[in-house]
């Protein structure tokens, strides 16, 4: 097998839903954030399209205008026609396991460079008619003459009208175990007696160390500005998610949104629901000399994915971060950066837990010890989804990218990206440094 590279990464800011960029279609989103990439990476689009293979993008909310949504982003990128593309879907994970595709296509030497990423528009997600509507439609579509569609007009369920069935409430609801993503954490939550208040600091932590690092400047090694339309006079620059005035007081008065009895998952210790978009360019050593042999930021040692119980979602990264270890022979010790997805500050802590439980290694994952702590200043150390929010088509690839320039930053030699995926899943992506 042939090494795997992390070329270079680049992604769009992150905005909450319903806010600045909730009129940029998806498939524009991931336009912008890969057409960045190409301007960052300092090589004209014809020479690109000579030497990238393939495009995979991860997507969940399938729009229903760019069924291959992978496609459309690239030939509206500037690729060349024959460049193939298609999309790939995971839930949460859909950007890592975009990243996850392309490292094995090209250790396997199917191809040299390729184009991944994620994008996703969750102000779009759409509303949809409910079965009573639909019947109602067929009716009135078979009336020919005006008397039958007057009759059939006055038929009209005006209850069913105002009681669509919400596409996004539905995509966070497993099927299998019948409860909402949030209800899930909650389920963490309660199995490894999490406080409320313990997830209110990890989430005001996740805010400060956002703002902190948008102060500084940090992310701007994976952000392009992007001018927000439809006047383009409002420049995005950072996230619009952190919240510098965030406190724990303010957390304190939010309600339990998912168990309103005895919950302790707010709507303030979750991620928020985003758009945005981020895209990489993974190669082997062939095609790091097609690419004209540029710096990279890591290559990808290893990836995994994992599943268990649907209700327990949120321990996926448990679950895949073991059996990547497993697979490269690293030890939870050896990474210097730890990126865990902040679903919910509920469910990352009860990871941390599992972790650190020789009850938990043992029962769960076969381990004759426990595989320890993470320290706290590696984990999330420029903040987490609770403030960036969780464009969930693209959080993956956004996860690699930030371990990856944060490992450069340390002069680590390791780092961990990791995800919960919704379903029961985890992915896990390695990385190793190359200086």
């Amino acid at each position: 097998m042939k090494n795997a590279y992390l070329v270079i990464g680049l992604r769009s800011p992150f905005a909450k839903a319903g806010t600045d960029l909730k009129g940029v279609h998806a498939a524009e989103l991931g336009r912008f954030a890969l057409s960045e990439l190409f301007a960052k990476s300092g090589l004209p689009i014809a020479e690109l399209g000579k030497v990238i293979d393939e495009v995979i993008i991860g997507n969940t909310g399938t729009p229903a205008d760019a069924a291959n949504i992978a496609r459309v982003v690239a030939l509206r990128a500037g690729l060349p026609k024959h460049i193939s593309a298609y999309t790939v879907h995971r839930n949460c994970a859909s950007g890592m396991e975009a990243v996850a595709e392309a490292a094995l296509k090209v250790q396997s030497g199917v191809a040299d460079v390729i184009v991944a990423g994620g994008t996703e528009s969750m102000s779009q997600m759409p509303l949809m008619y409910n079965s009573a509507m639909v019947k109602f439609f067929e009716i009135l579509g078979r009336a020919r003459s005006v008397p039958e569609k007057i009759q059939a007009m006055a038929k009209i369920p005006l209850k069913e009208v105002l009681n669509p069935r919400i596409a996004i409430v539905e995509g966070l609801t497993d099927p299998f175990c019948g409860l909402n993503m949030g209800q899930t954490a909650e389920v963490i939550a309660k199995e490894f007696k999490i406080s409320r208040e313990a997830q209110d600091k990890f989430a005001l932590q996740s805010h400060q160390r956002v703002v902190k690092a948008q102060e500084s400047g940090k992310y701007k090694d994976e952000i392009a500005p992007f001018a927000v339309p439809p006047k383009f006079e409002k420049i995005l620059t950072v996230d619009s998610g952190p919240r510098k005035e965030q406190s724990l007081e303010a957390l304190g008065k939010l309600k339990p949104y998912f168990d309103k009895k005895f919950g302790t998952v707010t709507v303030g210790n979750a991620c928020p629901i985003t758009d945005g978009a981020a895209m990489v360019i993974i190669a082997n050593d062939e095609g790091l000399k097609k690419l004209g042999n540029p710096k990279v930021l890591a290559k990808i040692s290893g990836f995994a994915f994992a599943g268990l119980e649907p209700e327990r979602m949120g321990l996926g990264p448990v679950y895949s971060s073991h059996k990547v270890m497993q697979k490269t022979g690293l030890k939870l010790k050896d990474f210097g950066v730890v990126e865990i997805n902040e679903a919910f500050a509920a469910q990352v802590l009860g990871c941390l837990h599992a972790f650190d439980s020789e009850i938990f290694c043992k029962e769960n994952l076969g381990m004759s010890q426990k595989y320890g702590s993470i320290d706290p200043e590696i984990l999330n150390p420029n903040g987490g989804a609770i403030a960036l929010g969780h464009p969930v088509g693209s959080t993956g690839t956004r996860l690699v990218i930030t371990a990856a320039l944060e490992m450069k930053r340390r002069k680590a030699q390791h780092g961990l990206a990791t995800l919960c995926i919704g379903g029961g899943q985890g992915g896990s992506v390695t990385l190793e440094s190359v200086e």
